[in-house]
């Protein structure tokens, strides 16, 4: 038996004008991607100044050029980690969901998938596997409000429509 779930996954990259064939939604979130720019960029700013104005210090510390450099690029590195919170997707389209997290894509097919839910007091959907698992979908985030529930409605519609068309 195959594993459902397949992290790191190497695939031969589409031409550009076939990469985004075959999908009928698209899911990223909204305000998670606006206020991440926001905090990478407050991040990296603070992080810069700090380094740039911490050369003289009245409390005896000798910060050199080396040091400066190591705290402007720790703050830049600590806003391009904030960053990796911009990259969660969900595709559906009539091959099967596509989860992108934070980290890897994961691809399930209409076969592996009971259904897509929301549990209470949870931030995200997540999507049902058989087998008693779930996959955790940061794309489809509670805080947009109506735009989840537009996402998980249409997920649904598109999710019977193909699901229906396996079992003729």
């Amino acid at each position: 038996m195959t594993p459902v779930v397949r992290i790191w996954k190497r695939t031969p990259q589409a031409a550009p004008e076939t990469a985004d064939a075959g999908w009928d939604l698209e899911v990223r979130p909204h305000r998670a991607v606006r206020t991440s720019r926001i905090v990478a960029a407050v991040i990296a700013i603070v992080f810069v100044l700090a380094g740039v104005l911490s050369n003289h210090s009245r409390t005896g510390v000798n910060f050199r050029g080396a040091d400066q450099a190591a705290v402007i690029v720790f703050g830049l590195l600590l806003a391009a980690a904030v960053l990796l919170l911009t990259r969660p997707r969900v595709r559906v389209g009539a091959r099967g969901v596509v989860v992108r997290n934070i980290l890897g894509d994961n691809e399930f097919a209409w076969k592996d998938i009971l259904g897509v839910s929301i549990p209470d007091k949870k931030a995200w959907a997540r999507l049902e596997l058989v087998g008693d698992e779930y996959v955790p979908m940061l794309a489809i985030r509670v805080n947009d409000k109506d735009y989840a529930a537009q996402s998980l409605e249409r997920f649904r519609e598109l999710g019977a429509k193909y699901t229906a068309a396996q079992d003729k």
